[in-house]
């Protein structure tokens, strides 16, 4: 069953139209704090943190106050990174946690991530159950006076979050003598991200860490990696670091300015872990994942499996394979030894690690020659148009014409107002013919 608000990963959408207002976010947390309530008696607490939007400082507070409407107790961090929050969701026996954040996207959209007690993001059906809770009758869900939620600000959450983190590590785990630049996509990590580094003895060269509100992944971030290139080579750095904007992604960028996506930094954790025997099972990628991954993951005898797009499907096919390593092309990477959802800096320090008896960040990556991909991304009214005549009869052609020399993939954004066309060969002019088929379906 389709879902009404869910995407692939959370709620997501342009701030003050259809969702994302603060009359559906006192709704969605009077669902979700009823329905997580409702799962254990003796203590009911959430945890909130967000990103640097302009619009959090409206959103917040209406969240906040359909939680403590159901009763819950409510602890808000400020902005941190997602898996900070996880994290902490987890280390504070909370009943749940809820991210305000759009991720990547431009300021003015905005959204929530969700997280139960055991830190990891919620299955489809738990989406489902709080929906129905969302369009149910308010009256029934709120808490008599008495029981309603209290809510209290915590100031040490990015503090809580890196002594975590670092706990993962040796102790004499240090950076000192190494040179590392950072761009924070005015976001989540802006604060975060320099003080981990610099803490662990590293010399830091930042950007992006002056948020406005408005200036959340403008130019900047894992979706622009040229800034990260740029200021790499400015200051002639051992490794370049650039994170989205709640800063569960990350690009990097090596001290000769190759940029580094996510295929290749998990090819790279993968083969380590082999070798350190630390590797379980195998590594999960998506249907985006490059086809040059796969080939690679088969020369070195690693089982490879693609989930659907999303790190938290990524999670799902780790959990039911019980392997603890997966990623997406993007920058999602899920290091399921220390986390259970994306971490830019955690994947930065586990990168940093293997780096710290000299060896050069571009000894490291390009582990296979990733095959030609093309993406498009289609920018459209109503993402339905995927479903008529003249798309699926485009979409059918193009894959007569790819089979045997590649492969198509035609999506809808689960975060974006966009159809995604991707076609993979090693012969160019097969994918931009291919695309073009599809896309012309479309405008």
């Amino acid at each position: 069953m389709r879902k009404k608000y869910f995407g692939t990963d959370g709620i997501r959408g342009k701030v003050n139209l259809d969702k994302i207002n603060g009359e559906m976010f006192f709704k969605f947390g009077l669902a979700a704090g009823t329905y997580f309530k409702n799962l254990k008696k003796n203590k009911q607490t959430a945890i909130i943190s967000k990103d640097t939007r302009l619009s959090g400082y409206a959103l917040e507070p209406a969240l906040v106050s359909g939680l403590a409407s159901a009763g819950m107790h409510v602890y808000t961090l400020g902005p941190m990174p997602t898996n900070g929050l996880a994290m902490l969701t987890k280390t504070m026996k909370a009943n749940m946690g809820i991210m305000i954040t759009a991720s990547h996207n431009p300021y003015y959209e905005n959204g929530l991530k969700l997280f139960g007690p055991d830190g990891l993001k919620l299955s489809d059906n738990i989406e489902r159950k709080i929906e129905k809770l969302i369009d149910s009758n308010i009256e029934r869900n709120l808490s008599k006076p008495e029981t309603l939620g209290r809510v209290k600000r915590l100031e040490d959450g990015n503090e809580k979050y890196i002594n975590i983190i670092r706990k993962n590590f040796p102790k004499n785990f240090s950076l000192k003598g190494m040179k590392i630049a950072i761009d924070c996509a005015n976001g989540a990590g802006y604060k975060v991200g320099p003080l981990l580094l610099k803490s662990l003895g590293a010399k830091v060269y930042a950007m992006g860490t002056s948020p406005n509100g408005l200036n959340i992944n403008q130019n900047c971030g894992s979706t622009f990696p040229k800034k990260i290139k740029n200021l790499s080579a400015k200051h002639k750095v051992d490794l370049g670091i650039s994170l989205d904007g709640d800063a569960d992604r990350i690009i990097l960028c090596d001290e000769k300015g190759n940029i580094v996506d996510g295929d290749q930094i998990v090819a790279t954790l993968a083969e380590r872990w082999k070798r350190k025997k630390i590797l379980k099972g195998g590594v999960v990628g998506t249907l985006m994942s490059n086809y040059g991954l796969e080939k690679f993951f088969k020369a070195k005898k690693i089982k490879f499996l693609r989930a659907n797009v999303g790190d938290r499907y990524v999670k799902e096919i780790m959990q039911k394979n019980h392997f603890n390593l997966g990623g997406e092309q993007s920058g999602h990477i899920i290091l399921g030894k220390f986390a259970t959802t994306g971490d830019g800096m955690l994947v930065a320090l586990e990168v940093l690690f293997s780096m710290r008896k000299g060896k050069k960040a571009s000894d490291l990556f390009e582990k296979f020659k990733p095959t030609p991909q093309l993406l498009e991304n289609i920018t459209v009214k109503n993402k339905s148009i995927i479903n008529s005549k003249k798309c699926k009869k485009a979409i059918n052609n193009a894959n007569k014409l790819i089979k045997g020399y590649g492969r198509m993939l035609v999506r809808k954004s689960g975060t974006e107002s966009k159809i995604r066309i991707m076609a993979e060969s090693n012969n160019r002019d097969l994918i931009i013919r291919c695309v073009n088929i599809v896309k012309r379906s479309i405008n």
